[in-house]
């Protein structure tokens, strides 16, 4: 067996019904292993596997096939923007700034690839210019929230011996909070310049961009004394493109266009705790995490 098929759909959705298992055994497929019941399953692939994928096109149900061997990942690296947390921690600084339309719309022409990541960055970090250092205090506490799943995730692969890496584009004042919140081995991502309790409108270089994800990828998994290939890796923007590509396993999460397109893996109804279904691992398998959609950090 080379590979099996996963379905995964949102959790509690029961998408995967009795009428998708039969279908699924119609086609040809082998009587499925239960990951979690109404909700994922997986079969060893088989022949009509392109037939069964479009009969249940528009179905809120994610198929992807994924190698049979090595599933169970060493190491996950994660983006933290729109993957580990439900916002993005630059246009919650320009809501704050009172030019957040402004801001969102360069961000998600970043994330879609149509800007140079590095450059977005720097022309959205000036706009900031001059807003006070408490105030990103108060967007932690008030206005980001956890990806549900996340704590799952996390404490799943810790417990079944794995490392895990919060790597962003993002801030560190945010990293550090939802790294520890959600219980990372360690985390990365841009410094702000901050003098005088307001920020400066520039940040700290090197610029931690999709080269510097890829390489993160590369030195953890080095140091580990794994390879790539042991690696899990998760995101939604054009600037995790180079990082998905080179883990063994790399995942579309609710992701742009341009990253659904290239990405081998994606997620599109089921939360984090999907990556746990795509490695293998049954529902009465995951570890303890306090998940609510909408838990603050």
């Amino acid at each position: 067996m080379d590979s099996v098929l996963v379905l995964i759909a949102a959790p509690g959705s029961g998408a995967i019904s009795a009428e998708v298992v039969e279908m699924l055994q119609g086609f040809g497929a082998e009587t499925p292993r239960w990951l979690a019941e109404g909700e994922a399953l997986e079969v060893p692939a088989f022949a009509a596997v392109p037939e069964f994928l479009e009969a249940i096109r528009g179905a809120a149900i994610d198929a992807n096939l994924v190698p049979a061997q090595n599933r169970a990942k060493r190491l996950l690296i994660a983006d933290m923007d729109s993957t580990m947390i439900q916002q993005e921690c630059i246009d919650e600084l320009g809501v704050m700034a009172g030019i957040g339309d402004h801001i969102k719309q360069i961000t998600a022409r970043a994330m879609r690839g149509e800007l140079d990541f590095e450059g977005a960055l720097l022309e959205r970090v000036k706009l900031l210019k001059g807003l006070d250092q408490g105030i990103i205090g108060k967007i932690i506490r008030e206005r980001i929230s956890f990806m549900p799943g996340g704590k799952t995730l996390i404490a799943t692969m810790k417990a079944h011996g794995a490392y895990t890496a919060l790597v962003s584009g993002g801030f560190t004042p945010f990293t550090e909070r939802v790294a520890a919140e959600l219980g990372f081995d360690e985390q990365q991502a841009n410094g702000l310049i901050i003098e005088d309790g307001v920020l400066t409108g520039a940040v700290e270089y090197p610029i931690l961009g999709q080269q510097a994800k890829l390489e993160a990828l590369r030195r953890i998994a080095a140091r580990l004394g794994i390879s790539s290939l042991d690696a899990i890796a998760v995101g939604d923007g054009a600037n995790d493109l180079a990082m998905l590509g080179e883990a063994g396993m790399g995942v579309a999460l609710h992701a742009k266009p341009q990253v659904q397109a290239e990405a081998r893996f994606r997620i599109n109804h089921g939360d984090l705790t999907a990556l746990l279904y795509l490695q293998g691992y049954e529902k009465a398998a995951f570890g303890k995490g306090a998940d609510a959609e909408g838990d603050r950090t």
